[in-house]
């Protein structure tokens, strides 16, 4: 039996043009699953999920449509 933890993380990591690498995605991912493996959690995956947000009565009747955005979550495990 396992016991899970999801953290979201940022859809984009902000890096200064001069500092730019190529593997900055890769680094952020690596800190935070060294963070959670050092707390004992072991990385299981990475998911994207998607959420509607639904304009309220006053933003639909002004013509706001529905927007959607994409989270990405890192899912860690442990064993209870």
């Amino acid at each position: 039996m396992f016991e899970y933890k999801m953290v979201q993380i940022p859809p984009n990591v902000a890096v200064d043009m001069k500092a730019h690498k190529g593997n900055e995605a890769a680094a952020y991912m690596e800190t935070v699953v060294n963070e959670y493996a050092s707390e004992g959690w072991e990385f299981y995956r990475v998911d994207i999920i998607g959420v509607s947000l639904k304009p309220g009565c006053l933003d639909a009747l002004k013509g706001r449509k529905e927007e959607s955005s994409q989270y990405y979550v890192i899912t860690f495990r442990k064993e209870k």
